[in-house]
Order: C-alpha cells, then sequence, then structure tokens
C-alpha cells in the first residue's frame, strides 16, 4: 500500500534549456569540419545532456506502511523522530550553512522545498534525512499518518 509516492522528474524548462546549450556548443565545435564529426558532436553532447537529465529523474520518493524510500535508500519510520515540510528558506539553509555532513540527503536543484525527518534510535547513522519534493506538506502528513504507534509498553503497532 502506497501512502505517497513522487517521481523527481527534471522540469521541461531543464531539458530545453539544456539541449539549447549543447546545440551551441555543438556549433561552437563543429565550425571547420566535416559533416560525420558534426553529427558525432552533436549526437554526443545531446546523448550525454538527456541521460544526465534522466538520471536526475529517476529518483522516487516513496511512503509505504512503515517505511520512507528516498532514491536507493529505505528509513523505517519506526526510528523517526520530528518530521519538518520546509520552506524555500529553510531548505536552502539546510542544504548549506546548517547542513550536517553526516545527514542524507536526497535534493534537487530545481527543488525549493524539502522535507527534514528526524532520525531516532541507538546510534544512528545519519542524524537526520533532508528530501526535496514538491509537495513538502503532503509528503510529511503521510510519513506521520504511515509512521506505526508506539504502545506504552514500547511495542511497535502498525
Amino acid at each position: 500500500m502506497h501512502f505517497y509516492r513522487e517521481r523527481l522528474f527534471a522540469p521541461p524548462l531543464w531539458w530545453v534549456v539544456g539541449m539549447i546549450t549543447m546545440l551551441t556548443f555543438g556549433a561552437i565545435v563543429w565550425t571547420g569540419f566535416d559533416l560525420v564529426i558534426t553529427i558525432a558532436v552533436f549526437t554526443t553532447q545531446i546523448a550525454i545532456t538527456a541521460a544526465f537529465l534522466l538520471n536526475w529523474g529517476r529518483a522516487v520518493i516513496e511512503v509505504t506502511a512503515g517505511e520512507l524510500r528516498a532514491g536507493d535508500a529505505t528509513l523505517p519510520l519506526a526510528l523517526t523522530g520530528e518530521v519538518l515540510a520546509l520552506d524555500e528558506a529553510q531548505t536552502r539553509a539546510l542544504r548549506g550553512p546548517r547542513a550536517d555532513p553526516n545527514a542524507h540527503v536526497l535534493i534537487r536543484p530545481y527543488l525549493r522545498y524539502a522535507v527534514y525527518i528526524e532520525v531516532k534510535g541507538p546510534d544512528p547513522a545519519s542524524p537526520y534525512w533532508l528530501v526535496a519534493t514538491r509537495h513538502p506538506a503532503e509528503l510529511a502528513a503521510a510519513i506521520e499518518s504511515s509512521r506505526p504507534v508506539v504502545s506504552p509498553g514500547g511495542l511497535a503497532m502498525t
């Protein structure tokens, strides 16, 4: 059962700008070469740009019953503490000057918002996760609603 799923596709504007830039670079390199080299240069540059943007867009954020998956990493929601939907300024601060080098970060330069997820438990590998998203409030709510409930005896109940 999926409570939240988002794929972090690169926006169309990034594709347009990337392709125009590569066509411009190809035109600069093309000067003075024959047609075969020209076609090879244009094809190579466009393929590299497309591969780069496709790779960026393959990251998926998914919240299921008791688990958060961000890219290739997973976090059991039983180990989460505070969950905050961040605005643009807060996201910028946690990506830069207030960042912890041990944090798990899944960000994209074209996404302005993120969700902060505190990691609890005995000796966590990272103090928090910072996950970029287009819908921070929805992601934070999905994490909160699919987190296991801990009974007074300390047992997790789903």
